[in-house]
């Protein structure tokens, strides 16, 4: 496994948090990916393309943090306290469906691994313990 981040979801002021742990952590943020950038632009009301549909902080010896604005409409609703994801990259294709297969045992596998419009070979899974994971693998960084 290459590595870990935390991804949070917010319920619409995700740019409004980025630039505030910006201002704590320092650092760049490198993407924002708003709605209206997307493929899936088509199925977003129009009051929310401008919203996150992800963005990164970089803030230093290779953590970032990551989050999205979570649309209900979209199948994406939040629960405070429980609006964290852990983030595994994979160093292999192999290596991501093998840590999806052993994490949604016994659990929920919501989205199912596969490759996105934005290039990653992606799935998500909430485990038996109520923990959410998102499991990427990037081909073009590897």
């Amino acid at each position: 496994m290459k590595i870990i981040n935390p991804y949070l979801n917010f319920n619409g002021n995700t740019e409004e948090a980025f630039k505030f742990y910006q201002s704590v952590f320092g650092g760049d943020i490198p993407v924002i990916m708003r709605f209206k950038d997307t493929d899936e632009a088509n199925k977003v009301k129009p009051e929310d393309l401008e919203k996150i549909m992800h963005i990164a902080l970089e803030i230093g010896n290779g953590n970032v943090i990551m989050g999205t604005d979570a649309l209900d409409y979209l199948g994406h609703s939040i629960t405070f306290g429980t609006n964290i994801n852990l983030s595994l990259s994979a160093v292999t294709k192999d290596e991501a469906d093998q840590l999806y297969n052993g994490l949604s045992a016994g659990g929920n596998a919501s989205s199912p691994m596969k490759t996105q419009f934005w290039g990653d070979y992606f799935g998500m899974l909430t485990d038996k313990f109520g923990i959410q994971w998102m499991i990427s693998y990037n081909p073009n960084q590897h």
